[in-house]
C-alpha cells in the first residue's frame, strides 16, 4: 500500500518561509495526483493545493493564491510545497495526499477524492 511521508514543518514567525515536501517510499508518485490539506485544532482538513501527475496542472486555495506554490520531481519522486508570507491563519497541520485517479473539476479541492494520505507535518506561525 501507498505510503506518504510528510517533513518540512517547524515553527516561523508571521511572513517567514517553509517549504514541505512529500515522500513515498516503494511507490512512483507519478502514478498519483497529489493535494496538500491543512488541519487547524478542532476543524476539518481543509484543502491547500494540489498538482496532477506531470506537474502541468495545479489548483490553489484563494487563501494561499500567490504565496503556496506546489511542484513536483518525479525524478525524484518528491512533491513540494514552498510557503512564504505565512500567517497564523496558515497554522495547522499540513498532510499530502494521493489519488490513483484522474480529478476533475471541484473534485481535487475535495478530501473524499484522495485514497492515501500521510500522518502530516506541524507548521506553526507566530512571533
Amino acid at each position: 500500500q501507498l505510503q506518504l511521508v510528510e517533513s518540512g514543518g517547524g515553527l516561523v514567525q508571521p511572513g517567514g518561509s517553509l517549504r514541505l515536501s512529500c515522500e513515498s517510499s516503494g511507490f512512483r508518485l507519478d502514478d498519483y495526483a497529489i493535494g496538500w490539506f491543512r488541519q487547524a485544532p478542532g476543524n476539518q482538513r481543509k484543502f491547500v493545493a494540489a498538482i496532477n501527475w506531470n506537474g502541468e496542472n495545479s489548483y490553489y486555495a484563494d487563501s494561499v493564491k500567490g504565496r503556496f506554490t506546489i511542484s513536483r520531481d518525479n525524478a525524484t519522486n518528491t512533491v513540494s510545497l514552498q510557503m512564504n508570507g505565512l500567517k497564523p491563519e496558515d497554522m495547522g497541520v499540513y498532510s499530502c495526499a494521493a489519488s490513483p485517479f484522474a480529478l476533475y473539476g471541484s473534485s481535487w479541492y475535495t478530501r473524499s477524492a484522495y485514497d492515501y494520505w500521510g500522518q502530516g507535518t506541524q507548521v506553526s506561525v507566530s512571533s
